[in-house]
C-alpha cells in the first residue's frame, strides 16, 4: 500500500525533515509511527497524503509511483486517503453533518448518497444523535470522532492519523485506537503517528520509529 524508497524531504532553509527513509507497508496492514517531537512523523504523513512532495527518493501508493505526479492528479489520489488531525480542523460555523459531508460535497456526490454515507459514518462512531449540533458543543472525544467520521466517509483505502489522541485522556485514547483497529479489521490500511508509547505497547501492531528524520528500527516490512 505504501512504499518509501530512500525518501528525503528538505524544507526551504536547508532543514532535512526526512533522510533516506525506506519502508514498505502492505495493503490492509496497520502500523504506528513514533518518535520525538520534530522527528519527522508529520512530514512523513504529509508526503503520503501529497500535502508535501519528496525532495529525493521514490514514493509509491497502492502500486502507483506518485513521486512526480502532476498537481491535477493529486485530488484523485487523495480520494483513496482519509486524514485525521490532532486538532480536528472542524469548521465551527457548520453542523457535524456538514463537516462530515464536506469531502463528499467536494467530490461531487449526489445529495441522497451524501446523506446515506454521512449517517452511516456517524452511526459507526456513535454520533448519529449529534448530526445537527455545532462542533463548539462537543467534547474533545466527540470532536475527534467527528474528524474520524469525516476521514472515513468516502470509504478510503488508507487512513492516516497524526497524533489523534494527543489531547485526550487515556481512556478516550484507548477508545480512539480501538476504532482504528475496527477499520483495519474491514480492510482499511491504517498508519497512526503517535508519541503515546505506553498505549502503543498495549497494542499488537508493528511500529516504525523515527529519530531526527531517520528510521531507527527494523520493523519496516509488513505481511
Amino acid at each position: 500500500m505504501i512504499q518509501f524508497t530512500n525518501v528525503s524531504k528538505r524544507y526551504p532553509g536547508g532543514h532535512d525533515a526526512l533522510s533516506n527513509v525506506s519502508f514498505h507497508m502492505e495493503k490492509g496492514a496497520m502500523a504506528f509511527l513514533t518518535g520525538h517531537s520534530g522527528a519527522g512523523k508529520s512530514t512523513l504523513l504529509k508526503l503520503i497524503a501529497l500535502i508535501d512532495r519528496t525532495t529525493r527518493g521514490q514514493l509509491f501508493l497502492d502500486g502507483e509511483n506518485v513521486t512526480r505526479i502532476s498537481n491535477r492528479r493529486i485530488p484523485y489520489i487523495r480520494r483513496k486517503i482519509g486524514f485525521i488531525f490532532q486538532d480536528h480542523h472542524l469548521l465551527f460555523d457548520r453542523t457535524v453533518f456538514d463537516n462530515v459531508a464536506l469531502p463528499l460535497v467536494i467530490a461531487g456526490y449526489p445529495h441522497q448518497e451524501i446523506g446515506k454515507r454521512v449517517r452511516a459514518a456517524l452511526d459507526k462512531l456513535g454520533l448519529l444523535n449529534k448530526e445537527r449540533v455545532y462542533p463548539i458543543t462537543l467534547s474533545g472525544g466527540e470532536a475527534q470522532r467527528v474528524g474520524i467520521a469525516r476521514a472515513v466517509v468516502n470509504r478510503p483505502m488508507l487512513l492516516l492519523a497524526d497524533e489523534p489522541t494527543g489531547n485526550l485522556d487515556p481512556e478516550l485514547s484507548r477508545e480512539i485506537m480501538k476504532l482504528f483497529g475496527l477499520f483495519n479489521d474491514v480492510g482499511v490500511s491504517v498508519l497512526v503517528a503517535s508519541h503515546d508509547i505506553a498505549l502503543i505497547e498495549q497494542l499488537d501492531y508493528p511500529v516504525l520509529q523515527l529519530a531526527h528524520g531517520k528510521l531507527v528500527n527494523e520493523a519496516a516490512e509488513y505481511a
